[in-house]
């Protein structure tokens, strides 16, 4: 089983989209029959069946076994992998392209990055596993607070003289042996955290309840 998949195809983006189909990928990351599959998600085993069907038809689940009992043969069945991406390449004719924006300051063309980065990715994870190599890849995640725009709009320009000297340092279009590599560099806001409203006494919403 993958850590991630990146599903391409357009059928199988849609299969994937289904509530229910996405309830039994959940469940599948352990490995279930259609009978206790039912159980899990509460639903027929046959209805289950016809959602299985159509997950294995678009190799989102695979068969892990098949267990003999009396005249009957249990199918059990494993997701092809642990979460899912869908890559933009299944909505091709709509999916944005970066060549089509190019400000740095633009969140559009954050979001051309972003969606370019999980089709290309999705694509070497795939080469990398059918030859059995390691994917050579680098990450950095972290949060930073400015404490005024100007320093954000300061912070954001060094970044950029530093990562433009780093390039020229290491960068050889001419070497013989080179492998291309995709840079990309972001900068936005985090999320803001939203907090659950204090619970109030009901014959009261003016007081809160008792701790």
């Amino acid at each position: 089983m993958q850590e991630i998949a990146v599903i391409e195809d357009p059928a199988a983006a849609e299969a994937s989209l289904d509530p229910i189909r996405t309830s039994i990928l959940r469940e599948l990351v352990r490995p279930g029959s259609a009978t206790q599959l039912a159980v899990r998600v509460g639903l027929p085993r046959q209805k289950v069946n016809y959602h299985l069907k159509a997950l294995e038809r678009h190799g989102l689940v695979e068969l892990v076994e098949e267990r003999r009992k009396g005249n009957v043969t249990e199918r059990v069945l494993q997701a092809t992998a642990a979460s899912y991406l869908i890559s933009p390449s299944a909505l091709a004719s709509v999916s944005p392209d970066p060549r089509q924006f190019g400000d740095r300051f633009s969140a559009f063309w954050l979001l051309a990055l972003a969606g370019r980065m999980v089709q290309e990715v999705g694509k070497l994870i795939a080469g990398a596993a059918a030859a059995r190599q390691k994917l050579a890849t680098f990450a950095i995640d972290g949060e930073i607070t400015f404490r005024t725009a100007a320093e954000r709009a300061s912070f954001a320009e060094e970044l950029g003289v530093e990562v433009t000297r780093l390039v020229d340092k290491y960068h050889d279009a001419g070497a013989p042996q080179g492998r291309r590599h995709r840079l990309v560099v972001a900068l936005h806001p985090a999320l803001k955290e939203t907090r659950a409203p204090k619970a109030t006494n009901e014959s009261n919403p003016g007081k809160e309840q008792d701790k």
